[in-house]
């Protein structure tokens, strides 16, 4: 999983969506700071409603066999899934050999400037909050694991998305305490604030919606494209810069999210299938929410905008854009043929201009807030992740 925020702006109110309250938000970068997220996350916390109606629980239900088949097969057998210490020194063998391959990931990790240093310990701690996530999952109204180990197949599916993830941060996380070149301590106090923290991610502004699965199978499609996208790119900088094995670990991980992409993208799609309108207008309701991921909340205890600084490196760098934002919106518009869908209601119509309209308005705001992005911190900004080594953003 990657942190990213979608340019901010809403459009027109499409079906029920009430998107006035959002009108305060006003950056457009891509992964900015949103704006009194903070304060909602309160409110949200105590006012947790179901608004999924009974008729369409029920619908979720009844795409239970369909699951089995065609979801459940796109998680790997664990005999046939890769493993962190693949990737890693082997600690067992004898310790001059373990010192010569620790000696040998630390002169490459040398390599690395500090700037894409950050933007890998950001990824990495949005990887370890993974407790979060499954817990978000759980949430969804039809699709929770009722009892921790149920045999639903969406509980079946949640539970071996989770274990797949899992492996991402221990990968990452190893990796880096081998390099010598991070403060361990403060990137593990981040992980801890922000698991504690939870997460903003879905819907964060509207506890109306916060049980939703259509929601959220919107969100999480998004979300596994742009974190492909993401480790695709740190993959293809660690080459660049000497790293050929954190080129092969950001590489594998960005596998995965690419198979998990694709399991979200087919549970949206029968969605569409099944219940066209409310999956339009549920896709149009995120668009306009915009989707805020995850690590939002990422807090070292010293840097109260870490999460914007973080972003904003990783635009520099190419990591992800704004760019990658539209992109990735017009991927799913394409992949989910949402300009020719047919038998919507009215909303359902006004939420499908309102969809397929959106990336080229987000291009054209694009460059806007690079400069606005650029003006935040022109002396660049101090993380204490690379021991209080100044960035620039």
């Amino acid at each position: 999983m990657h942190s990213i925020s979608s340019p901010a702006f809403g459009g027109p109110p499409i079906g029920k969506t009430t998107t006035q309250h959002h009108h305060h938000h006003h950056h457009i970068f891509p992964h900015a700071t949103v704006s009194g997220l903070q304060m909602t996350t309160t409110h949200h916390h105590h006012a947790i409603t179901h608004s999924l109606p009974s008729d369409k629980i029920e619908v979720i239900k009844s795409l239970e066999p369909w699951v089995e088949q065609s979801i459940l097969p796109f998680l790997k057998p664990t005999d046939e899934s890769w493993q962190p210490s693949d990737f890693l020194p082997n600690s067992s063998q004898p310790f001059d050999q373990f010192a010569t391959e620790v000696r040998t990931l630390r002169d490459q990790s040398a390599m690395l400037p500090d700037d894409y240093l950050v933007v890998l310990i950001g990824n990495m701690i949005t990887e370890e909050a993974l407790p979060t996530y499954e817990t978000v999952l759980n949430n969804y109204d039809g699709i929770r694991d009722e009892t921790g180990a149920s045999a639903s197949p969406w509980a079946k599916w949640t539970r071996g998305w989770a274990a797949e993830e899992n492996r991402h941060g221990d990968l990452l996380h190893t990796y880096l305490y081998l390099s010598g070149r991070v403060n361990m301590r403060m990137i593990e106090r981040t992980i801890q604030n922000l698991i504690a923290s939870g997460t903003v991610s879905v819907c964060s502004q509207d506890p109306e919606t916060e049980n939703n699965p259509y929601l959220g199978f919107v969100y999480t499609s998004f979300q596994e494209r742009a974190t492909f996208v993401s480790h695709g790119n740190t993959a293809r900088l660690a080459k660049e810069k000497g790293d050929p094995l954190l080129a092969r670990i950001c590489g594998i991980i960005a596998s995965d999210e690419k198979r998990h992409e694709k399991a979200y993208i087919k549970i949206v799609e029968k969605l569409l299938e099944v219940d066209t309108t409310t999956t339009m207008l549920a896709i149009a309701d995120m668009m306009q929410k915009r989707i805020t991921m995850p690590a939002y909340l990422m807090n070292d205890g010293y840097d109260l905008s870490l999460f914007s600084h973080y972003s904003a490196v990783a635009q520099r760098l190419g990591v992800y854009t704004a760019a990658d934002y539209a992109d990735v919106l017009e991927f799913l518009v394409r992949r989910w043929r949402l300009e020719k869908l047919e038998g919507l209601t009215s909303d359902g119509q006004r939420a499908q201009e309102y969809v397929c309209g959106l990336a080229p308005r987000i291009r054209k705001l694009q460059e806007r807030s690079h400069e606005r992005a650029q003006k935040m911190e022109q002396d660049g900004v101090k993380f204490s992740w690379i021991f209080n080594k100044k960035v620039m953003l």
